[in-house]
């Protein structure tokens, strides 16, 4: 079995042996400070929507309803802790300081909009509401446009893996080639994983 079937195969079997609420936890996950990746989750659920076992409404909603509640979590944190609390506690919740730096700096050039925007952006989307929390957004836009462009973003990629699952005779065909990009996309994210949880730490070290 190439590795591309292995982790399809496991990773479906586990989303659907939990049912609709892995789902959930992993997009309120997603959707707050934690680096998970919502590609990891959504295909996938596609794939079990070719199979019959959940249904588009049925993934898109969930996923949607957990983006929003992970988004206002990140929100109440940057409104009422602010950037101290931030500063202090972020590291718990797996924050990197440099990240939430780009974030605040695109969602002040791009103001309410950036909301939007950045469901479609990796990193920057766990963490915009952050700063819009800190900037005390009007709840009732950043809640409409962070459902609109979480619904959009987790539809997407939930299609993509419907017709992926459709059409996986296709993609076994090619596994060999499918496998040496698995593996080069996994070994840049442990890269950068060691890079910016790591190298970024020794500075601070040497300066003490």
């Amino acid at each position: 079995m190439s590795i591309t079937a292995w982790i399809a195969e496991h990773v479906t079997r586990f989303i659907d042996s939990t049912g609709y609420i892995t789902i959930f936890i992993a997009m309120v996950l997603e959707s707050m400070v934690f680096p998970l990746p919502s590609e990891a989750v959504m295909p996938f659920a596609g794939f079990l929507i070719a199979e019959g076992r959940f249904s588009f409404f049925g993934v898109i909603a969930v996923s949607t309803l957990a983006s929003f509640v992970g988004s206002l979590l990140s929100y109440w944190m940057g409104q009422y802790g602010g950037r101290p609390f931030i500063t202090r506690y972020g590291k718990y919740f797996l924050l990197d300081p440099h990240d939430l730096a780009i974030t605040e700096r695109f969602f002040a050039r791009r103001g309410e909009l950036a909301i939007l925007i950045s469901r479609f952006i990796p990193v920057v989307r766990h963490l915009i509401s952050i700063p819009a929390g800190i900037a005390r957004m009007n709840l009732v836009k950043f809640s409409i446009y962070t459902a609109i462009g979480a619904g959009l973003w987790n539809a997407f990629l939930t299609v993509v893996g419907y017709y992926l699952k459709q059409n996986w005779h296709l993609v076994m065909e090619y596994s060999h080639v499918v496998d040496i990009v698995v593996v080069l996309i996994l070994v840049t994210l442990a890269g950068l994983f060691v890079y910016r949880h790591l190298a970024r730490r020794k500075p601070t070290a040497a300066t003490r």
